[in-house]
């Protein structure tokens, strides 16, 4: 067994919400788990010695959790989801997927939820390089019982996570969106809101998919942005509810009262929704009041790898408290990967968890562009990122 220690001067709890001082951190580093968390009570050598490491002076945090994530996608403004799945090779797809996650691994997240749906949405398969199909990201299916089979492939697949679309564009075409091309013509005459999110499946098919999932021990959780798509997720159980920027109070306090778990996807909302953004703030404002768990997840993909801070900087930009969009953003995505059915703990500081541990070069209470400044990534005991350059990054 190999120990090293982490020494801290500065150091976020996540489980107290609270920052604390003169903590040091033991860790094996053959399981990457932490052994014991101490407050000192003496000086340590300076410098310190090998293999101990000197995080003194910065402000340390554990690994930042993405809650939602699409590695396979890159920014939207370079290409439309669409046209990347239909254009890009499967050798291209998977090297830009690898690249992502380094992306985000040197920007402190060292664990990533990354999202597939069943139903409801239907990425497209066909590829133009080869003459091929992508292998399906998500399972077509109806009632009840094709809905537990489409489960059970899921899981039968590897899957971690069972996400399903409570609410989608169903009448899509009764207003198809206006074109820019010149020669594709389109609806004159529109009313305000052509395509509004309609919930997709009856309540005994959202039972049937929670219940499904939950015989599997693994988390279902279910995009959802109107406030009926809200309410009959919230009712059928699931962990979490991606979006839900039009919940309201009703569907808000809803979550609230059954537990489930709020990822607002500020981030993809700044991007695409710049014209009602103000109320998608006070909607994610106002479950932070009513108590309403929190996780943080931009949607990242859809925007830059590497740049996933945004979505805590945008919750502290809104009045959520550092303290708790930190929290947010490390135990509550633990929390919205599904907790102790993850098999491994990560997000906090203690005995037995992963240790998953970052330092920023400024403390994000007084620093706006803090949570940007990662300078040290340890994933799992392994240093990955010290003074602010990568660490055999490419070695086994």
């Amino acid at each position: 067994m190999t120990v090293f220690t982490v020494h801290t001067d500065l150091l976020f709890d996540s489980k107290k919400k609270q920052f604390v001082t003169d903590t040091s951190i033991k860790i094996d580093s053959d399981t990457g788990l932490i052994i014991e968390v101490y407050e000192r009570k003496h000086a340590i050598p300076d410098p310190v010695e090998k293999p101990d490491v000197d995080l003194r002076g910065k402000v340390v945090c554990p690994g930042f959790v993405d809650a939602h994530t699409h590695i396979f996608l890159h920014a939207y403004d370079e290409a439309p989801s669409v046209v990347q799945k239909r254009d890009e090779s499967f050798v291209e797809r998977i090297v830009r997927a690898v690249n992502h996650c380094r992306l985000g691994l040197m920007a402190g997240y060292t664990t990533y939820r990354v999202i597939a749906s069943t139903a409801a949405y239907e990425p497209r398969t066909e590829n133009h390089l080869g003459g091929t199909c992508m292998p399906a990201g998500c399972d077509s299916a109806d009632g009840p019982d094709e809905l537990r089979k489409a489960v059970r492939r899921r899981i039968g697949h590897g899957a971690d996570v069972i996400k399903f679309y409570a609410d989608y564009y169903r009448r899509v075409m009764r207003f198809p969106p206006k074109q820019q091309h010149p020669y594709i013509p389109s609806m004159k005459f529109q009313p305000p809101d052509p395509n509004p999110d309609l919930v997709v499946f009856q309540d005994e098919e959202m039972d049937a998919i929670v219940s499904e999932a939950t015989l599997a021990r693994a988390p279902a959780i279910a995009h959802a942005d109107s406030k009926d798509g809200v309410l009959a997720a919230a009712r059928a159980g699931v962990l979490s509810i991606e979006h839900a920027s039009r919940a309201g109070e009703e569907g808000l306090r809803l979550m609230k009262e059954k537990g489930v778990i709020f990822v607002p996807t500020m981030a993809i909302f700044e991007l695409i929704l710049q014209e009602r953004f103000g109320k998608v703030v006070e909607n994610l404002r106002l479950g932070h009041r009513l108590g309403v768990r929190l996780a943080c997840g931009g949607d990242t993909g859809t925007f830059p790898h590497g740049e996933n801070a945004r979505e805590m900087e945008i919750f502290i930009e809104a009045g959520i408290p550092v303290e708790d969009t930190l929290e947010a953003g490390t135990m509550g995505g633990w929390e919205a990967c599904g907790g102790d059915l993850c098999g491994r703990k990560f997000g906090w500081f203690e005995a037995g968890c992963a240790a998953d541990i970052i330092a920023l070069d400024a403390d994000p209470r007084v620093d706006a562009e803090a949570l940007r400044k990662v300078s040290f990534v340890m994933k799992d005991g392994r240093i990955w990122k010290q003074h602010n350059e990568p660490v055999d990054l490419f070695s086994p």
